[in-house]
């Protein structure tokens, strides 16, 4: 561990260290932690972290995790040159002089490659993982044999494509190392020159393939014509088609690859089809692992949760040392390589979450392409798969490469005609809107943590335009009451967007704070200041979609005043009790009895006090909601007003509000709104069942008093992501 006289260790006296310190020379010393790290290893159970009065959860968060190949880099030694290691026959061509042996062997290295790319699509380093194959790295060797030789291919056309696709994207931030290829022979290739070899490849196979299950009276003609693939007509069919699903499967994979991304024309259905396949051949391989398994020329073999092959043997031709000096940036200490059956599962899941983009109808709402990426998120969806969502969402600068942003923005506003007027889409209010629109776009494709930093930071910028285009409306509409009637036009322009502007920002804020639940940052004793908080943001969403909605209503075209101002009451009622309102609603219910019930078994009783080992209230308040109050969302909230405001909290006060009652008469009304849509009825019963617990529970606590000693409140996460069950307990 090395200290430096200028860093934050503290300073070292050189001079006075111990004989064991070995001085690297410039003020640093090094010194023996292993005492240290063995003391808190046996101290620490897993998932504990060292708290220290200035330790924040930031900084828990970038701490070095020992032994973690992507954080600490160790060391390696006895390096060598893919040239040294070929001389040394550890990639030989043919694989094995027995062919059966050969054929194994084969399957070995398809299988421990499938396993290294799904390795690689977690994070881990390309040249660690997927060309830490000596094949790949010499594919010239592999020309004596057509399998391997399809097969490597094939898989260098598919990591370039994701590369490409991933650093088009730009969600590999997240990941830094995964796009950098070191110099590593990634060339592109005649797509149609490389399947036509696939296709020849496996037709080839599936003669051998047919040959050996033909009828005996047949079998001596196709014999003469078809060589087997090996020598023992026993085992002939199990390896042909342990062959063929995994040469199908790379390149319909490959073809999904390259489908996902051209949505035009027939692309989408392509993909589906393609996809289709993909899980079928998946599914093909996993039932030929038992016959794979059973070979009595396979010996050494490792157990299903650490093997890399579907038989159990450790492939040959692999060194995960090989390109260790060129990886300057990056840890030497070789990666992880997942199990095959764990790979399989990882492409199960990334083939499925294609499948829903495949679903997408491209639809022109934004608020139902939110609803869709948000959706989409809840799956847990992984790097690859969140690239190709952004892919699908902007091209070019433009909503699913068709639309500019602007025309996105007037059709939000139920204004489609000013999206062709040329100042409307020049307003510089637009473009900026239009801007932080595709940003917010390409955020909610990242993973959560920097999906929740990264909304953080853009609350700001979201909250600036909003205060300017609220001040650019109040002067233009005193002007534009006395004016001209496109003056007018103008005005109710500007009055919407700054609208639609508050509503996103307050829709951001909201997303930011339930992410905080998706990443347990927060203690069951905050949930009660959180809960508060989110109450005051879901009032406020609420609030500024019923004016958009309202403002929205064009009366222009009735006729009369008494028709007009029937129509305008009508309207405005439907915009308030609306199914979505009515559905947010619940959710500040839901916030708002949660809250006051934490608040008040704080009051009255000793559960959910805040422990103030670490960090005050007031500190946690900050370190939670310090993004939030940056941009003054809302105006006038602190931590004082929390306090205020639960400091009198009661159970029979909120047993007699009765919140979690309201919200279940709302979901009744909503559940046929709500038919359709699968993922908001989901949602309705989800809310239901927290709200009947919470009644229940609510109900048993102020039978028998929140300061019983005997009563035992806890919180769960069981029936919905963000809002929690009291469960009530008696020790």
């Amino acid at each position: 561990m090395a200290t430096n006289h200028s860093g934050v260790q503290g300073e070292v006296d050189a001079s006075s260290s111990p004989p064991h310190f070995i001085s690297p020379g410039d003020g640093c010393v090094w010194a023996d932690a292993s005492s240290l790290i063995d003391a808190a290893c046996n101290d620490l159970q897993e998932g504990d972290l060292v708290h220290g009065e200035n330790f924040s959860l930031f900084a828990a968060m970038s701490a070095l995790e020992i032994m973690d190949p992507k954080m600490d880099s160790g060391i390696e030694n006895g390096y060598c040159t893919v040239e040294e290691a070929i001389e040394a026959g550890a990639a030989p061509v043919p694989l094995s002089f027995d062919r059966t042996v050969d054929v194994q062997r084969t399957i070995d290295v398809m299988d421990h490659l499938f396993s290294c790319e799904a390795t690689w699509h977690k994070g881990s380093i390309l040249a660690q993982t997927v060309f830490s194959c000596i094949y790949l790295l010499r594919l010239e060797r592999t020309s004596p044999h057509p399998i391997l030789n399809a097969y490597c291919r094939i898989m260098h056309a598919t990591s370039n494509e994701i590369i490409k696709s991933v650093s088009n994207a730009r969600t590999h931030e997240e990941e830094d190392l995964f796009v950098m290829a070191y110099g590593l022979p990634l060339k592109d290739e005649d797509n149609e020159r490389l399947h036509a070899f696939l296709h020849s490849v496996e037709e080839t196979i599936s003669r051998k393939l047919r040959a050996c299950k033909a009828q005996p009276s047949s079998k001596k003609k196709q014999v003469e014509d078809v060589e087997p693939l090996q020598t023992n007509p026993e085992l002939e069919e199990g390896y042909c088609r342990a062959l063929l699903c995994r040469l199908r499967f790379r390149k319909y994979f490959d073809l999904t690859m390259r489908q996902i991304r051209n949505w035009q024309g027939k692309g989408q259905s392509m993909a589906h089809k393609y996809i289709i396949t993909c899980l079928a051949e998946l599914e093909n391989m996993r039932k030929n692992e038992k016959f794979l398994k059973s070979q009595p020329h396979i010996s050494c073999k490792d157990s299903p949760e650490t093997s890399t092959t579907a038989s159990g043997c450790k492939a040959i031709g692999f060194d995960a040392t090989l390109n260790a000096k060129s990886l300057s940036p990056a840890p030497p200490r070789a990666a992880k390589i997942i199990s095959w059956h764990d790979a399989r599962l990882y492409f199960e899941k990334l083939l499925h979450d294609f499948d829903i983009l495949c679903s997408f109808s491209f639809d022109p709402m934004l608020e139902n392409i939110l609803q869709f990426v948000v959706q989409f998120q809840k799956s847990k969806p992984d790097l690859v798969a969140r690239a190709y969502l952004q892919l699908l969402l902007i091209q070019s600068g433009k909503l699913y490469g068709r639309e500019f942003f602007h025309e996105v923005i007037a059709r939000v506003l139920l204004l489609p005609d000013v999206a062709k007027d040329k100042a409307f889409h020049q307003n510089e209010f637009v473009v900026q809107l239009g801007q932080l629109l595709m940003v917010l776009l390409k955020i909610l494709c990242t993973n959560s943590a920097w999906q929740r930093r990264k909304l953080g930071k853009t609350l700001q910028d979201w909250s600036v335009v909003s205060i300017q285009l609220e001040l650019a409306y109040n002067r233009e509409f005193g002007e534009a009451q006395n004016s001209s009637a496109d003056e007018g036009l103008h005005a109710k322009v500007s009055k919407r967007l700054f609208l639609w502007a508050q509503e996103q920002t307050y829709w951001i804020a909201s997303r930011f704070l339930q992410l905080g639940f998706e990443l347990e940052l927060y203690s069951p004793w905050e949930y009660c200041m959180v809960y508060w908080y989110m109450s005051v943001v879901f009032v406020q969403l609420l609030e500024k979609i019923q004016l958009r909605s309202i403002a929205n209503i064009d009366t222009t075209r009735q006729k009369g005043k008494k028709k007009r101002d029937n129509h305008a009451k009508d309207h405005s009622r439907d915009a308030i009790f609306s199914p979505s309102c009515l559905l947010l609603q619940c959710h500040v219910y839901l916030c708002e009895g949660l809250a006051m019930v934490l608040a008040a078994l704080r009051n009255e009783g000793s559960a959910f006090k805040m422990p103030n080992t670490f960090n005050s209230e007031h500190e946690r308040f900050i370190q939670h909601f310090e993004l939030l109050l940056r941009a003054h969302l809302p105006e006038q909230i602190s931590f004082s007003s929390f306090h205020e405001s639960i400091l009198h909290a009661r159970v029979s006060d909120v047993v007699r509000c009765d919140y979690f009652k309201e919200i279940q008469r709302i979901t009744t009304s909503l559940k046929g709104s709500f038919a359709e849509v699968p993922e908001k009825l989901s949602e309705i019963r989800q809310i239901e069942q927290v709200a009947e617990r919470n009644r229940i529970a609510l109900n048993i606590i102020n039978q028998l008093g929140a300061s019983d000693p005997s009563l035992r409140v806890s919180l769960e996460l069981t029936h919905h992501p963000y809002f929690a069950v009291v469960v009530v307990k008696r020790s």
